[in-house]
């Protein structure tokens, strides 16, 4: 009996995509039953939020609608769908999920290993979109870009971005920290160098790579990242050492005219100390792309200040990002199906 293999895709990773990735990787295309959730034209879930979902986060769809939507498959491959302890009772069959992102977060993979459930994912799937839409937000903050912007909108026409005391500074005479060396920050590195910028890196747990210490980038611990860049763009992983670590005690360590990039995750930053930064010009500014609740409650006090730029965690969203992520999955669920190792075991 050929394997059964069921896809629960969503508006952005499209269920078609995965299919026709699987289809073009493995010799004999599988029986497929795909789905689609309704993210991003629907908020997704919090774990702590939904009883007997403890543990998940970044999630969409009742643990009922998804039990349905496996049914009887022996594989998984999804964007967004849980995966609770309880639910793992109930899927005798599943003994492999593919999740499409970067960390299996809709996973209970404490419950996924005690149960031999074999999950993988896709490390480094939007890396290049986050790395470009990073340098398109410290260029909006730097320059101005989004101050004029919103001022013509509005009606005002804002000659004084030209004024000395105003405008916005060229990155070629900028500092910039970048706090994470990973699949995203290494990439930003890259970018940035054809600024001509000096270049920190806060990393405690990698070295530099060979080529970025010989182009001058270097690795230096936060405070002094902190401290001496005029722009510090946030690319660590949220763990229990980086939640919240840029607190007050951190922003008052940068300087009064700089400026804080966050297309991270919004749990790194303490909002309250952020706000009482900019809303006293401590900071020149600030572009946050992620948050800790998302969507962000109507009354924030962030939306209301005029040194912010916000956007609604869209870094990652490129038709490139879709084509890897679903290309990865399709190799690992070849992979799978031929008896070989996989490529990104969780």
């Amino acid at each position: 009996m050929a394997p059964r293999i069921a896809i629960i895709g969503d508006n952005f990773m499209l269920p078609e995509i995965f299919a026709e990735a699987i289809a073009a990787a493995s010799p004999a295309t599988p029986d497929m039953a795909l789905h689609r959730l309704p993210w991003p034209d629907e908020p997704m879930e919090h774990g702590y939020a939904v009883q007997g979902m403890d543990g998940l986060k970044e999630y969409q769809g009742s643990a009922e609608a998804t039990l349905a939507m496996i049914g009887e498959a022996d594989l998984l491959v999804t964007h967004l769908a849980p995966l609770s302890r309880d639910m793992f009772g109930q899927l005798p069959r599943l003994k492999f999920v593919a999740v499409s992102r970067g960390g299996p977060v809709n996973i209970d993979m404490a419950a996924a290993r005690q149960r031999g459930i074999l999950v993988v994912n896709t490390p480094g799937r939007n890396a290049s979109a986050v790395a470009e839409f990073t340098l398109g937000a410290i260029l909006a903050e730097t320059r101005n870009i989004s101050r004029g912007h919103d001022a013509l909108r509005g009606g005002d026409w804002r000659g004084d971005l030209y004024r000395a005391d105003t405008t916005g500074r060229e990155l070629s005479e900028m500092t910039v920290g970048v706090v994470g060396y990973g699949a995203i920050g290494t990439r930003v590195v890259r970018l940035l160098k054809a600024f001509g910028c000096r270049i920190l890196v806060a990393d405690p747990y990698v070295q530099l790579s060979s080529q970025d210490a010989r182009d001058g980038v270097e690795l230096v611990a936060l405070e002094r990242l902190l401290s001496e860049s005029d722009v510090v763009t946030l690319h660590a992983r949220v763990t229990e050492e980086t939640t919240g670590f840029i607190d007050a005690a951190a922003l008052a360590r940068m300087k009064p005219d700089a400026t804080l990039i966050n297309t991270a995750r919004g749990p790194l930053l303490d909002y309250d100390a952020l706000t009482d930064a900019l809303g006293r010009g401590h900071l020149r500014g600030a572009m946050l792309e992620t948050f800790a609740v998302e969507p962000v409650p109507d009354d924030w006090p962030l939306l209301r200040l005029p040194n912010v730029t916000l956007t609604p965690h869209i870094a990652g969203a490129s038709l490139k990002t879709v084509k890897i992520a679903a290309d990865q999955a399709a190799e690992e669920v070849r992979r799978y199906l031929a008896g070989e190792p996989p490529v990104n075991p969780c």
